[in-house]
């Protein structure tokens, strides 16, 4: 990544702020911090960064709720930050539109690295929001058609039949990509997980699946029955494209 990346910490514990701050600067990030959800809408109102670190459980408007408020908003990184064996929370964190999560007491190695996947999914060459919205396949672009949708590979954007951007965060871009690029082939959540995250699956980890569920309702004709990307019993997820002339 060329530029310095921006992180947002929002928690409440002065120490892990004051941590996070040191080791971040440190490693070439600027650092924002607040302690509090109010703090943070404040702060980005004068600055967006490319990705924020949420505690889950903050005093007041929690964690949950600023994911929520975050995505809506910004196309920037989100990673939860929650206690440890917290599984509800980090599964509706990714439901909201999270990232990524890390669970304390965090070994900041990795969440530095982490951190670097997330912001490195939302780098984008300058002017690539700029791109035009015809389904139509432009010189500059390589779109590949997904159930429904339309998906530009180099502006990470998707969009319905009628051009219309829809939401898509990094994450479901990168699981977009993963099967695009491996189409008619069955991926194990383990293979997901590793092209998409660079880490390996944890069998009581829901994050695939989750996403999965929010593609087809954007991607898929009828979500219930997906014909796009399908369900391989005992062997994971496939995409099928979609035949030429329909």
């Amino acid at each position: 990544m060329g530029e310095r990346v921006t992180v947002m910490i929002v928690d409440d514990d002065d120490d892990i702020r004051d941590l996070l701050q040191d080791y971040l600067g440190d490693n070439g990030y600027e650092v924002l911090a607040a302690a509090s959800g109010a703090a943070m809408r404040g702060l980005l109102q004068e600055r967006v960064p490319d990705v924020v670190l949420l505690d889950v459980a903050l005093p007041g408007e929690d964690g949950l709720s600023l994911a929520r408020h975050v995505r809506e908003q910004f196309d920037i990184g989100i990673i939860m930050v929650s206690g440890a064996g917290e599984t509800v929370d980090r599964i509706v964190g990714l439901e909201v539109g999270a990232d990524d999560y890390v669970a304390k007491p965090f070994d900041l190695r990795e969440l530095r690295a982490r951190l670097k996947s997330v912001a490195r999914r939302y780098q984008r060459e300058p002017g690539s929001n700029a791109a035009s919205v015809d389904v139509a396949t432009g010189p500059a672009t390589r779109r590949v058609a997904v159930g429904a949708a339309v998906l530009d590979l180099d502006t990470a954007q998707l969009f319905d039949g009628s051009g219309a951007e829809l939401p898509l965060t990094a994450a479901e871009f990168e699981l977009l990509r993963a099967f695009v690029e491996r189409p008619n082939r069955p991926l194990s959540r383990d293979q997901l997980m590793n092209l998409t995250q660079n880490r390996d699956w944890d069998p009581y980890d829901r994050s695939i699946d989750i996403r999965i569920a929010r593609l087809r309702k954007k991607i898929e004709a009828d979500p219930d029955k997906p014909r796009a990307i399908r369900t391989k019993r005992g062997l994971g997820y496939m995409f099928v494209p979609r035949p030429s002339g329909e």
